[in-house]
């Protein structure tokens, strides 16, 4: 019997049939069902949405924390400020009182131009101003890093109140106050001896009561112009009333510094 199978063509044994058979069964690819699919969308979905939901709670727990630090820096900053109003509050109380006698002391001087000695202790005290200066050093770093979005907003909302209150007196200083300061200072320049003024000119730039001596060595009159006289004390007086308004300002902000003290620290259990 002729072969029938071409030259070349190899056999295979029954067994040999039935195992490539069954690896080929192997190797082929399981059926993927929408059922699969919808599973692995959903997975992938899962962990992503979890990943951000975990991102998120992360940086809203930095964002708190930096919040709190920015809470507690301020905190410091408001205690040096009413250690600072304090300070100033008591110069101006000192203040006022010795510019309170400025009446007498005009009729005195009236009287004789001689008699200046009263005077010594009104240019003192109408010389120089002891001003505040607000610690900005954290509400910078809020203003500079975006901070303020951070903070709740009560606690943003009582910090903008109080740079307000500050800019109120700001304001203040830089035009009652200060033109108020320069008519006295340049009238008392016209009529006042060097040598007798001069002394009594220096002064330490510091907060609190001015130590300084208000002695004159002889009458500090160069002038014997009653007219300007009258003026420097008319100048003088509005000095005092403003003096009194600036004490009032400072007052307001010292009350206001204490209570954003006693809110922070109850708030965020500070000490």
């Amino acid at each position: 019997m002729k072969n029938q199978f071409p030259v070349g063509t190899r056999l295979l044994s029954g067994r040999q049939i039935i195992m490539e058979t069954h690896a080929h069964h192997l190797h082929k690819s399981p059926g993927h069902g929408w059922k699969h699919y919808f599973f692995e969308f959903f997975m992938l979905f899962l962990a992503v949405t979890l990943g951000f939901i975990v991102e998120n709670l992360r940086e809203q727990y930095v964002e708190r924390k930096r919040g709190q630090e920015y809470v507690r820096s301020l905190y410091e900053d408001l205690k040096t400020d009413t250690t600072r109003l304090s300070l100033i509050i008591r110069s101006d109380a000192i203040k006022i009182a010795a510019l309170n006698g400025m009446s007498s002391c005009y009729d005195t001087v009236m009287k004789n131009l001689l008699s200046t000695s009263c005077m010594g202790e009104l240019v003192k005290y109408s010389k120089t101003n002891a001003s505040f200066a607000m610690t900005d050093r954290t509400t910078r770093q809020l203003a500079n890093a975006g901070g303020f979005r951070i903070l709740n907003k009560e606690d943003a909302d009582s910090i903008l109140s109080y740079e307000n209150a500050f800019k109120i007196y700001q304001d203040f200083q830089a035009t009652l106050f200060q033109t108020a300061q320069d008519n006295v200072r340049n009238t008392l320049n016209q009529m006042a001896s060097f040598k007798v003024n001069a002394p009594i000119q220096s002064f330490a730039v510091a907060l609190g009561p001015d130590t300084s001596s208000s002695r004159l060595s002889g009458p500090l009159l160069f002038t014997d112009d009653k007219v300007l006289l009258n003026k420097w004390f008319n100048e003088l007086a509005l000095y005092l009333r403003v003096t009194i308004g600036q004490q009032a300002i400072l007052g307001r902000l010292y009350r206001k510094t204490s209570s954003l003290i006693e809110f922070y620290k109850n708030k965020y259990h500070l000490e």
